[in-house]
């Protein structure tokens, strides 16, 4: 296939905003097309979502009013994310994401007219399957998206219940990050084609050992972060309560960061991502729920606040940044009595006292502010119709006004936070399309 003069393909990387293909997912659209079963290993950020939607969109029926594509996912979060890749590729399907934590009652609505694309989570979706009453005879591409996660997460019997009443399925594509992913026979692969580039990866990463002197780690943590400036970063801690603790200890020192943990509740979830992403928070503090199947790009470091038993969460742990040949660091934070896991002594990371750190940097100036938006898409609002009212009516320049996100019912739109107050002032209660908006502070 002639990827360059393909304009399908063109048409639609020019709206990612990128020149090509990579070598994966050049692989990817050549082998999915051509074979019915491929297993896509790759490291997370390298753009697998992209890699097989390409191949398999270009070929559903858009006359169709029935469900032709099923994709499973691991979590509420990567299945946003996926909704949002496949919105901004503009195929004009339908696209509909179902999930835990949201309303069973708005899942029915909106798939009384039936997508032509289903991405959920098997709990929600073999809930939906049991409930409603449509035919699934149409669905021929089934994706498992990060398949090993759902698998690890005890999604199992549903993911079982789910494949066997697809009967119809043509094709099957089944995504990791994890070398050598053990496949269960339920999935049904006949001689699957492997797309390996784990191996591939010229990762940039450096790991560092911070050895604190004190079995308290904070203040350890504290001039790290003073150390390493305003980068973006996670930090890991293995237990929601020592999270709590270590996002408690920020607070005090009033520097800003967000939470992402299980036990949030979705919306939370969602908007500490999108502060993440648009800068308003350098730091994310976070369990290992962070640790694979999310949208953040250009992370520079990560922080192990508790080192995680095993290494192959430690590995996915550092999977968030030095992606795509880019630099990163992952920092373990060390009490100096305390033994590092076995694991670790394989890699021989650099060993750094924390009294030799140079902790000089200003971590508690923010950058950007977040805004809330009371409109989204079903409003037929559009990113240029936000940046234009900032920009017009808002008086901001185009360095004041950041990253835009829009949803269903909301948007957000990141603004530098010296104009957060003035920009709220000048364009709330604003008519956006045809509604008035209420624009607040995230």
């Amino acid at each position: 296939m002639d990827i360059e003069n393909n304009t399908y393909i063109q048409t639609i990387l020019a709206k990612f905003e990128v020149d090509s293909l990579t070598p994966m997912q050049e692989e990817a659209y050549n082998t999915i097309q051509s074979k019915s079963d491929v297993v896509l290993l790759s490291p997370t950020g390298t753009g697998k979502t992209l890699a097989y939607l390409l191949p398999i969109v270009e070929k559903l029926d858009p006359e169709n009013t029935e469900i032709q594509m099923l994709i499973l996912v691991p979590s509420r979060e990567l299945a946003i994310q996926i909704e949002q890749v496949i919105r901004k590729m503009g195929s004009g399907l339908k696209i509909n994401a179902v999930y835990g934590g949201r309303s069973g009652t708005l899942d029915k609505m909106e798939l009384k007219h039936r997508p032509a694309i289903l991405i959920g989570t098997p709990g929600r979706v073999a809930d939906r399957f049991r409930r409603d009453n449509y035919t699934l005879d149409h669905i021929k591409t089934l994706v498992l998206d990060e398949f090993d996660k759902s698998l690890e997460v005890g999604f199992e019997k549903e993911m079982i219940e789910i494949i066997d009443a697809l009967n119809n399925i043509q094709k099957r594509v089944l995504t990791s990050a994890t070398t050598q992913p053990k496949i269960p026979p339920f999935v049904g692969l006949h001689k699957p084609i492997f797309i390996d580039y784990l191996k591939d990866e010229t990762s940039q990463l450096t790991i560092k050992t911070i050895v604190s002197t004190e079995k308290d780690k904070l203040e350890t943590l504290t001039k790290t972060l003073a150390h390493i400036g305003n980068q973006p970063g996670i930090i890991f801690c293995s237990f929601k309560d020592a999270l709590q603790r270590v996002s408690n200890h920020l607070k005090e020192n009033q520097i800003p960061h967000g939470c992402f943990h299980g036990d949030m509740e979705q919306l939370d979830r969602e908007r500490a991502l999108i502060k993440f992403r648009n800068g308003t928070h350098q730091l994310l503090v976070a369990t290992d729920l962070a640790a694979r199947g999310l949208d953040i790009p250009e992370i520079k470091f990560i922080l192990h606040y508790h080192m995680p038993l095993h290494s192959r969460e430690f590995t996915h742990r550092n999977g968030r940044t030095a992606r795509m040949n880019r630099d990163g660091v992952a920092y373990v934070l060390n009490w100096q009595d305390d033994d590092l896991p076995d694991y670790l002594a394989e890699i021989e990371p650099e060993n750094v006292s924390v009294n030799d750190l140079n902790a000089s940097y200003d971590i508690k100036k923010k950058q950007w502010e977040t805004l809330y938006i009371t409109g989204g898409r079903k409003d037929k609002i559009s990113k240029g119709d936000i940046a234009g009212l900032f920009l017009k009516q808002g008086q901001l320049t185009k360095e004041q006004v950041g990253i835009i996100e829009i949803y269903q019912n909301s948007a957000y739109v990141a603004v530098h936070a010296n104009v957060a107050q003035q920009a709220i002032k000048k364009t709330n209660n604003s008519k956006l399309k045809k509604k008035k908006v209420r624009i607040s502070i995230l």
